[in-house]
């Protein structure tokens, strides 16, 4: 997920001095330094690992999947000098997977920075298949298929069935619950969620999702892998969307109402780039597609009991997907046209399917509501348990979606703005733009109390 943001952390760094070189001085320096190096020098250590539990190291990895996200892990796996098995449903598709790493290593041999003994040596760690007993004798199993309970079910039950007790089992599911997910397995204290971020060779955060029954040792051992691929973990609790996707889809559903109010839809691209995000909520959705979108919307409606579409974003995304067949990059056509022969471009239609208002706002406006979306969500993620550190908060998101690094982070944002103005902002904007912004009472007493995230 977050295709967009691949190169988000670099994008962030050289936000253009114009726009950002007053800020950075005093607390927003102070907060960059703390995020980027302070408190990711302290995640790379494993600051989260539990305590007296003995240091492990995968040998044998198995990836069910070898699409685009299980294809990257067993690259950045093998790269270790791990074993890797690569299982999918045909072998055409299985040996697909392992062609990533071939054409990512011609690359690297093409730049100097490999030789082709190097690529053979790490090719010959990755065996495509589609039998399930080639995964007899795995340390993990990293679970990458499609984004259904039944698939993830099933392909849980027949790896369990051959890898040794001790294995343990993670899903890179980036929205489904994990203690859902793991009740079709007999080990539910060794099932755990490892939600990496595409492209996997590129991106270096790894979200730890913890099921209810999640036990020490899996926790340790999961760590201890993300630090063997040389990866930047964050452990949160389970929830639906987790801490980075649920998120993340605010800033996308922000940005995609503002277009079904009229907004100009290059305005909103812009205002979010102006605000150091990599990329605007439109062109990121279409890179992760408006059909998943539209999917994870109908599935989280239909599990909270509600109707959907519910609210603006959603009615955009509905006509988008069922009206338009507009679907995103995938499928040729979202928000954006693909011409084969050009750039990218805004599709033209959106002017009539969401016609643009005479009078458009100002420019800082929409950039405030987009930083602003994000760090209340965070704020009831720290509410609410998902997450439990106001470090892993930042790191997560920086790292794994792109939000500016120059803010430190979406809780340092806050921190930075004050909470006691960040909460008088979230109430004027409640009142024009809807509950969304409303804050809650835990917040509000944080900021009665001057209470920030960081002493």
């Amino acid at each position: 997920m977050f295709e967009g943001c691949a190169t988000s952390f670099d994008d962030g760094l050289k936000i253009e001095s114009q726009y950002f070189g007053s800020l950075l001085s005093g607390p927003v320096a102070r907060n960059m330094m703390r995020s980027l190096f302070v408190n990711k020098g302290k995640a790379d250590k494993l600051a989260r690992r539990p305590a007296d539990i003995e240091k492990s190291k995968i040998g044998k990895l198995g990836i069910l999947g070898a699409g685009m996200m299980g294809a990257g892990i067993a690259y950045v796996s093998a790269k270790t000098g791990m074993e890797v098995v690569l299982l999918d449903t045909s072998q055409e598709a299985a040996e697909r997977g392992k062609g990533y790493s071939e054409g990512l290593l011609k690359k690297a041999i093409e730049r100097g920075r490999s030789s082709e003994e190097k690529a053979a040596a790490l090719l010959s760690l990755i065996t495509p298949t589609t039998n399930y007993h080639d995964l007899a004798g795995c340390d993990l199993v990293i679970e990458a298929v499609f984004e259904s309970v039944e698939i993830k079910a099933d392909v849980t039950r027949k790896t369990e069935a051959v890898v040794p007790d001790t294995c343990v089992f993670a899903s890179n599911t980036s929205t489904l619950p994990i203690t859902g997910l793991a009740k079709a397995s007999e080990r539910p204290e060794q099932f755990i969620g490892l939600h990496f971020f595409s492209p996997v060779d590129k991106m270096p955060l790894v979200e730890i999702i913890l099921g209810e029954k999640t036990n020490d040792e899996t926790i340790a051992r999961s760590l201890d892998y993300i630090q063997q691929i040389r990866k930047t973990p964050i452990v949160v609790n389970d929830s639906r969307g987790f801490y980075t996707s649920r998120v993340f889809s605010t800033f996308t559903a922000e940005g995609i109402t503002m277009l079904a109010e009229g907004v100009n839809p290059a305005l909103i691209e812009n205002a979010a780039k102006m605000a150091g995000m990599p990329v605007g909520p439109l062109a990121v959705t279409d890179e992760v597609t408006l059909e998943l979108a539209y999917k994870i919307g109908k599935e989280t409606a239909a599990e909270l009991g509600r109707e959907y579409p519910a609210d603006l974003s959603q009615q955009a995304i509905q006509k988008m997907v069922e009206n338009l067949e507009r679907k995103g990059k995938r499928f040729g056509k979202g928000f954006y046209e693909y011409p084969e022969d050009a750039k990218k471009h805004l599709w033209p239609g959106l002017a009539e399917e969401f016609p643009v208002r005479d009078e458009q706002p100002d420019i800082a406006e929409l950039k405030q509501r987009l930083l602003t979306i994000q760090a209340l969500e965070t704020a009831r993620c720290m509410e609410e348990g998902v997450i439990t550190h106001a470090e892993d908060g930042d790191i997560g998101s920086i790292f794994g979606w792109g939000f500016p690094p120059y803010t430190g982070g979406t809780l340092s944002y806050i921190d930075t703005v004050g909470i006691g103005e960040f909460v008088a902002e979230c109430d004027r904007m409640a009142d024009t733009y809807g509950d969304r912004f409303k804050v809650s009472s835990w917040l509000r007493e944080r900021a009665q109390q001057g209470q920030s995230f960081y002493s």
